[in-house]
């Protein structure tokens, strides 16, 4: 367990602890996931810590015998938590997501928790969610419209927007079934036009629509391996290097890389694989002086002259 994972349970640990006096350690463990061991452990971590001086009075006192858990001078880090930002964004993002399962009954007790929520984490969380879940509105009737066709086993036709071309295809779907990815639903299903199983965002749904024909995939159709995420490089697609500052190593977190090199002073070079250019022209936009192209050599002019058209762009509008 690294530091990083053990720390914000110490910080839970202490507040619960302190208003369930007496609580067994059994109990505690079983509530907090962890082995009677591992619970042990936290808790002659916690003997050791304190306020500055470092005296018996100054530390957090905490005893376990015969199960019973006791803690006190521990008044200053007495209440759990606030939630971060971050941390309130994602969750009322994935309650607002909840709430458009048609399945979902409580949708009043859920509002009432998104409004306690927002209230508590305050106005930056609050605008995050609200934009990613406008986001997630493109097609409003797209959750309900999916799960009737796979309630019913029925083919989809859909309007399905692809960035990657910056275009909307038309598609027939035979829909399998329904997954949740990184906080992102997608419908999974054999596409006609592609020949193959492919997974469909549904917040890129233009237009869905239900047909009057049964779904009945071909029997080679299997299911896709999402144990490692979404996007699943070929082989057969272009090999790209970057090199990235200390500002674009996201990019070796958020895309499957096929190597990964310290350059020293924070700065990366990486190898991945590009099924589009046009999506590596985005990514080298997006990432400024936080990155660049080292090859293929035409990817990287391709790069530099949308770069000078945009910036050329810019200063004939000043």
């Amino acid at each position: 367990m690294s530091t990083a994972d053990r720390l914000p349970r110490l910080l839970a640990l202490v507040p619960y602890l302190m208003s369930h006096p007496g609580a067994q350690v059994p109990e505690v463990a079983r509530l907090f996931g962890l082995t009677e061991k591992q619970l042990i452990d936290d808790l002659q971590l916690v003997w050791m810590c304190g306020l500055p001086g470092h005296t018996p009075g100054d530390l957090i006192d905490v005893s376990w015998d015969g199960g019973e858990i006791l803690i006190d001078n521990a008044e200053t880090i007495a209440r759990p938590l606030r939630l971060g930002v971050d941390e309130a964004s994602a969750l009322l993002v994935a309650l607002r997501m909840l709430a458009e399962l048609p399945e979902f009954e409580d949708s009043e007790a859920l509002a009432r928790v998104v409004a306690k929520l927002e209230s508590a984490a305050g106005e930056g969380a609050a605008q995050v969610s609200s934009q990613v879940a406008f986001e997630l509105d493109a097609a409003p009737d797209a959750m309900a419209t999916v799960t009737d066709a796979l309630r019913r086993r029925r083919r989809l036709s859909l309007r399905y927007y692809v960035p990657g071309r910056d275009e909307i295809t038309p598609r027939e779907v035979d829909p399998t079934r329904l997954v949740m990815v990184d906080g992102r639903s997608y419908l999974e299903g054999w596409c006609y036009r592609a020949d193959g199983m492919r997974l469909f965002r549904l917040d890129r749904m233009v237009g869905v629509e239900v047909l009057d024909v049964p779904a009945e995939p071909p029997a080679e159709a299997e299911p896709i391996d999402i144990t490692e995420g979404v996007f699943r490089p070929s082989p057969s697609d272009e090999l790209v290097e970057l090199e990235l500052t200390p500002s674009g190593r996201w990019v070796a977190e958020h895309y499957p890389c096929e190597e990964v090199t310290e350059l020293g002073e924070g700065r990366l070079r990486v190898t991945l694989r590009a099924r589009d250019q046009g999506w590596v022209v985005r990514l080298a936009l997006r990432l400024g002086d936080g990155g660049r192209v080292l090859a293929p050599e035409s990817l990287a002019r391709r790069v530099h002259e949308v770069a000078s058209r945009t910036l050329a762009l810019y200063e004939s509008a000043r």
